[in-house]
């Protein structure tokens, strides 16, 4: 039996540039129905903060710290890497890509690279619009990328005043999915036999910004709760102790055992993708390896959807105005899921499994 739970990671706090501290942070999700958060503030790790938050009669949600490490120095301004599970801060790593990763791994936390694509906007220049994509891809021992990032995706759209305005009263609107880009990154990636997990995240900041008269604070933090969001599932349930509900959220997120769900075109609880063989079976994250017959691959869906089933990045399977689907393979390789729904009148991207790495035979 598999738990799930639904979650929001790459958070900002007043610490580095967010504009509220976690107590305030925390009652956004509880009000927004997350069962856990992970704060990731610039270039701190703020011990002393983690635990449950709430109470029995208005809810409760798990508050973890991470950091979002990078150089301040570095122009252009990117290598944005998300730290969980080290346990300490890890910036004074942050000038050298491959020692700040091979530090984190030593502590045993982990590393997924933040907003690996980025367009940026011309709106601005020399600030937080610019493009801070990541450069240094020969990295090794990064657990996964952040395919999907809510503030990146509308900094695209600023390519002008007008599109601000539209965009910043609007944003629902112009959220559609990740970056092809950045999923053809991805997929290259697993093509190359590597695991690569996925999560999704705000890169929330509640921040409040100007344009001549108007004023607006973009993507308040239980808006973007609301939106966009990590799910996993955990071989056990959360049980209100930090220390074990600590380690099974982030063996999930290492382990890719979950999925990145824009709940706000629908809710994607209850989404699944699994593997099952002769004797062998496993779901999002696993290594399964490939019997004499074959492997069956189940989607489901929460909702009616167009689902796409990707072996190392090709299109081997799909189907529309379904809730499943189906697929019979004998052919090794890096298996992922997406589902597309409509919603504010268009086709949008919904759901995105991490793999199932299917080896003609098992692999660590």
């Amino acid at each position: 039996m598999l738990f799930e739970y639904k979650g929001h990671i790459h958070i900002h706090t007043r610490f580095s540039d967010g504009s509220r501290l976690h107590a305030d942070i925390c009652r956004e999700a509880i009000a927004a129905g997350l069962d856990f958060l992970i704060i990731t503030d610039h270039n701190v790790w703020v011990d002393g903060l983690e635990g449950y938050y709430g109470d029995d009669r208005d809810g409760r949600v798990l508050l973890l710290v991470g950091e979002e490490v990078h150089d301040v120095r570095r122009q252009p301004p990117g290598n944005h890497c998300l730290v969980f599970g080290a346990g300490q801060e890890m910036a004074q790593h942050a000038s050298d890509p491959q020692a700040m990763i091979d530090a984190v791994n030593a502590t045993g936390g982990f590393c997924f690279l933040a907003h690996p694509i980025e367009i940026g906007s011309s709106l601005l220049r020399g600030g937080e619009l610019d493009p801070l994509g990541w450069q240094d891809w020969e990295v090794t021992g990064y657990t996964g990328l952040e395919i999907w990032n809510y503030m990146s995706e509308f900094k695209s759209h600023l390519t002008g005043k007008l599109a601000a305005i539209r965009s910043s009263y609007q944003p629902q609107r112009y959220i559609r999915g990740p970056f092809g880009d950045t999923l053809k990154q991805w997929d290259s990636l697993l093509s190359q036999g590597r695991q690569v997990a996925c999560i999704g995240g705000g890169d929330v900041h509640g921040s409040t910004y100007h344009l001549g008269p108007l004023e607006r604070t973009v993507f308040p933090y239980r808006s973007v709760f609301q939106s966009l969001n990590t799910h996993l599932l955990t071989p056990k349930p959360l049980t209100g102790e930090l220390n074990q509900d600590r380690d099974l959220v982030l063996s999930a997120l290492r382990q890719g055992h979950g999925w990145v769900g824009y709940d706000a075109a629908g809710e994607t609880a209850g989404f699944r993708f699994s593997g099952q063989g002769f004797r062998r079976e496993g779901i999002m994250g696993d290594v399964i390896a490939l019997s004499r017959g074959g492997l069956t691959l189940q989607v489901t869906s929460p909702e009616l959807g167009h689902i796409r089933l990707l072996c190392n990045g090709t299109v081997v399977a799909e189907t529309a105005g379904r809730t499943n689907l189906l697929f019979q393979t004998s052919e090794p390789g890096a298996y992922r899921a997406e589902v597309f729904t409509r919603f504010a009148g268009d086709k949008r991207g919904w759901i995105y499994s991490n793999p199932i790495y299917v080896r003609r035979r098992a692999q660590s």
